[in-house]
């Protein structure tokens, strides 16, 4: 009764059915990493705002004032009385009705200092001149609202928490594939809904909702991938963060080309509805199915596989052996039960929340250092595609642990230097910031590849979808911590970047190495993982199996 690893080094452990399912699913990056950077385009802030006084609307259609008139006599006073006013939060605390004159609309104040003229807090009516609409401008999002921009993006976050949590544990119990297909079929509905959103309240609802389904498609997706290949070929999990790249660098275009933050929002929506036909090419995880005792439906699984990939299963294949061990409701306890499981689960969970706090505060660093929005951002996701190229040249020769810990130590050091270096050499600043951020992008693809492989079959998306929801509690913190801290100091967050980093380097040396490892099917194989530092752990004992037919 051979193994599930012998059938699949048979059938082929990276053929032509397994590149056509991992290039089909690898999409799911693009439409997944346009979601997770899209609030930089969606809440673009308006180039020029003022505020407009209460009854200006009628009076400028009376006049007949251009724009600009209309705020050279609604602004232009209150500048002149006050250079720090700039009529954006604040406006005249009058109100202009018919007997107002045109030429000389302030006249009934009479020669009163234009410095003493009665203000009031602008709570409504904005005016903005920009090219490019936003949710800035279609929800009022400026002055004492402009926090609520940051919400939206904290509201998608928690969305893909929750995302990793209901749908990481559903697709451990209900299978990879249908909530793969659910997760896509709402990111697409939830974003059309987001997109004519009559309100705030509205769009805060159904974004969430959006984030949480997005996990659930990106998640899945990852997972049923590194399940249909064989232990020397994950390294299709490094592959595929070049696709959430991809989806970094068109993101910029897409916003340049159109005008409108709804049609953004449904550029990047509507291709989730084009993943369904997926149900006809992508079948179910057959690790999966035998771990829920279903391993008739992985052996036809694995004979077209054999069959597509231009081989043939022996006869003898008629049973694969599979663990007695099953979860049927696994939680949190199940990762920290054992002592290997629960110092992997705990380090995980630290690499997991320091990689995507650093990743998103360098990302959103850009905007406070100002510059071209869409040139920055194209640059900013061009430079992390070496990362993957970095990985995948190295982490086969030298293993996983070494990588994952130099990549957390070089964006330490590069985050501590950065900090410290004098504007004066911006080229210089610029460089070593750079190879911050494509370090820790390194660390972050590698936190997906490792995580994968240091579960078991029946507890991986879950162990997984845990791990990295950590991630999305990074992401909460990010923008609040960037820039209270920024406030106090421009580079006081990268001080910050740098200590978190340097922790995470010297604790994921306490991990197992999983270089050409098979995947482990139980918690006992977890705990027999060769340990730290190059010492092995317990010989495996042999354990009972079931066969399935």
């Amino acid at each position: 009764m051979p193994s599930f690893d012998e059938v699949l080094k048979e059938a082929g452990e990276f053929g032509r059915f397994q590149k056509r399912v991992f290039f089909l699913l690898s999409q799911t990056g693009i439409t997944f990493s346009s979601l997770f950077a899209s609030v930089v385009f969606l809440g673009q802030a308006p180039d020029t705002f003022w505020c407009r006084i209460p009854g200006a609307a009628e009076l400028s259609e009376r006049c007949g004032w251009t724009l600009e008139e209309e705020r050279n006599f609604t602004v232009l006073p209150l500048h002149l009385g006050n250079e720090s006013v700039r009529g954006e939060c604040e406006r005249l605390d009058v109100t202009w009705d018919s007997s107002v004159s045109c030429a000389s609309p302030l006249a009934r104040y009479g020669n009163r200092s234009t410095g003493s003229l009665p203000l009031a807090t602008c709570r409504s009516n904005w005016v903005y001149e920009q090219p490019h609409s936003s949710i800035v401008s279609e929800y009022d999002l400026v002055c004492a609202n402009a926090w609520m921009l940051d919400l939206s993006q904290a509201i998608l976050n928690l969305g893909f928490l929750a995302g990793a949590f209901i749908l990481g544990y559903a697709a451990d119990r209900y299978g990879r594939i249908l909530i793969y297909l659910l997760s896509c079929l709402g990111v697409g509905i939830c974003g059309i809904i987001v997109a004519f959103s009559p309100n705030f309240t509205v769009f805060l609802i159904f974004r969430f909702l959006q984030g949480m389904f997005g996990k659930g498609t990106w998640m899945t997706c990852y997972v049923l991938v590194t399940e249909i290949v064989g232990s020397d070929q994950r390294i299709v999990g490094i592959v595929i963060q070049i696709f959430f790249t991809l989806g970094i660098i068109i993101l910029p275009g897409i916003a340049y080309l159109i005008p409108t933050w709804q049609g953004i929002q449904l550029a990047i929506s509507l291709p989730n509805f084009l993943f369904l036909l997926y149900y006809w090419v992508v079948p179910e995880s057959p690790r999966w199915l035998l771990t829920r005792k279903k391993g008739e439906k992985a052996l036809k699984i694995m004979r077209n596989i054999a069959k597509h990939n231009g081989k043939f299963l022996s006869p003898h294949y008629s049973e694969i052996t599979i663990s007695n061990e099953e979860v049927s409701n696994p939680s949190f306890l199940d990762l920290v039960r054992t002592p290997q499981m629960r110092r992997n689960t705990l380090i995980l969970m630290y690499a997991w929340f320091t990689s995507a706090l650093i990743y998103q505060g360098l990302v959103m660093r850009l905007g406070i250092i100002g510059g071209n929005l869409y040139l920055d951002f194209f640059i900013s996701g061009a430079v992390e595609l070496p990362a993957a190229f970095l990985i995948i040249v190295t982490i086969d020769r030298i293993g996983r642990r070494l990588p994952f810990a130099m990549s957390n130590i070089v964006a330490s050091i590069a985050c501590l230097i950065t900090a410290f270096l004098p504007e004066e050499i911006p080229w210089l600043k610029t460089t070593v910031a750079t190879l911050g951020r494509l370090s820790i992008t390194i660390a972050f693809e590698v936190v997906y590849l490792v995580n994968s492989e240091l579960y078991p079959t029946t507890l991986r998306n879950f162990g997984v979808s845990l791990c990295s929801s950590l991630c999305d509690l990074g992401g909460i913190i990010a923008p609040f911590l960037l820039f209270r801290l920024a406030a106090i100091w421009l580079e006081l967050p990268l001080i910050i970047f740098s200590i978190l980093a340097a922790v995470c380097g010297l604790l994921v040396l306490l991990l197992p190495e999983t270089k050409g490892i098979s995947l482990p099917e139980t918690v006992e194989d977890v705990e027999q993982l060769p340990s730290h530092f190059g010492k092995c752990g317990k010989k495996r004992k042999h354990r009972d199996t079931n066969s399935y037919i």
